[in-house]
């Protein structure tokens, strides 16, 4: 299996990597304190968890009149999402235990609820931890082709809407993930960097089996047991998916699509213009890192410097991080991106959908030519 070449640069980055790195550590040191889960998160994995089986079990056990089965599917909503964001997006990082046994069984959560763990470990964990916001590369910048979410992305002309139709298209993504997305994945030949791209039988295995389990308990089986209509029944259904991957959609792009994030170029040689770290933090917005209760239900996604900077180090930690990193990003001139709150956030995201819908191409970050 081939690997596109592009590398990074250490240029003058390396005393803010070694200091950054060297500040982190102490903080678990002096405190003697794991960089994976605690108790508090223990403690919101349950809540989440039971977000979503409570309701579904409420709804299947036939007892409730119709509003109160309508609030259920909107509860069901907001837990997929929490639970992606706080439970299986910590597991599959390897940064919820220090056990991979159990970060794997946790990780499974991902499938039962539609999602591909392997395939996300592939598309996320490696590809867009590494390559952000590489047009061609990160996989992140490619989620529909209703979006135009890179300056260096082949214009349509209908896109000129598209930050009025944005939140309607995120609203999509869980179902695509369930019905379309990891399928096509797995089918492509070139991945990312990777070239020829070849999946073990047992994740294909797995691929099918998740699929499966997700459709017999949230669609076969309300579908046989629930005293409803099938109308009624695909009210409830479109109810969850849709709170759920607007929620999704929405968090995820407001770390990355922002006005102030670049979007760096490699020469024709490959290399990028910094270093991997500085590339990070060139790439990567925080937001709303002041309110308590979104960064607990985000599971620190709006701490997204942090988490790309320290992705198997567990959420729950990123918000006692932030503060070392921006110091340290601060002595040594290195960008610390931050929308101080959610509106802030998606009013940037919606006005930079705006530039690309409108055939810009803003914020592209060239590297030197290489040397003839």
């Amino acid at each position: 299996m081939a690997v596109r070449a592009v590398t990074f640069q250490p240029r003058d980055c390396d005393a803010f990597v070694e200091e950054v790195k060297s500040r982190a550590a102490s903080y678990f040191a002096e405190r003697n304190l794991s960089v994976k889960a605690n108790a508090g998160m223990v403690v919101k994995t349950v809540i989440m968890l039971s977000g979503m089986v409570v309701p579904y079990a409420l709804i299947m056990s036939n007892t409730l009149p119709g509003w109160a089965m309508m609030l259920c599917c909107v509860v069901m909503g907001v837990a997929l999402a929490g639970i992606g964001f706080s439970v299986s997006h910590d597991a599959l990082h390897g940064a919820y235990s220090h056990n991979p046994k159990i970060n794997s069984a946790i990780g499974f959560t991902f499938d039962m609820l539609g999602a591909n763990g392997y395939m996300w470990k592939i598309t996320h964990n490696v590809i867009h931890h590494t390559y952000t916001n590489i047009h061609g590369i990160d996989e992140d910048l490619e989620v529909t082709p209703l979006l135009r979410l890179s300056p260096l992305a082949k214009h349509r002309p209908f896109q000129r809407f598209q930050h009025l139709y944005a939140p309607l298209a995120y609203s999509m993504s869980t179902l695509n993930w369930l019905f379309v997305k990891d399928f096509d994945l797995f089918s492509r030949r070139n991945l990312g960097p990777y070239l020829d791209k070849h999946h073990p039988g047992r994740e294909v295995a797995i691929l099918a089996v998740g699929k499966i389990i997700m459709v017999l308990w949230a669609i076969v089986l309300p579908l046989l047991v629930l005293e409803v209509t099938w109308w009624q029944f695909l009210i409830g259904f479109l109810t969850v998916h849709l709170i759920g991957g607007t929620i999704l959609g929405v968090i995820f792009q407001l770390a990355h699509v922002v006005e102030q994030t670049a979007h760096p170029v490699p020469d024709e040689l490959g290399k990028m213009p910094n270093g991997w770290l500085v590339h990070e933090m060139l790439t990567t917005a925080n937001f709303c890192v002041g309110n308590r209760l979104l960064t607990w239900y985000v599971g620190g996604l709006n701490h997204q410097v942090e988490h790309h900077l320290f992705p198997k180090t567990c959420s729950v930690h990123y918000p006692a991080l932030a503060p070392i990193v921006k110091e340290v990003a601060e002595k040594h001139g290195v960008p610390y991106i931050n929308n101080a709150t959610f509106l802030t956030a998606f009013g940037s995201h919606l006005k930079m959908l705006r530039r690309l819908g409108r055939a810009e191409s803003p914020n592209i970050l060239r590297a030197e030519p290489a040397a003839v």
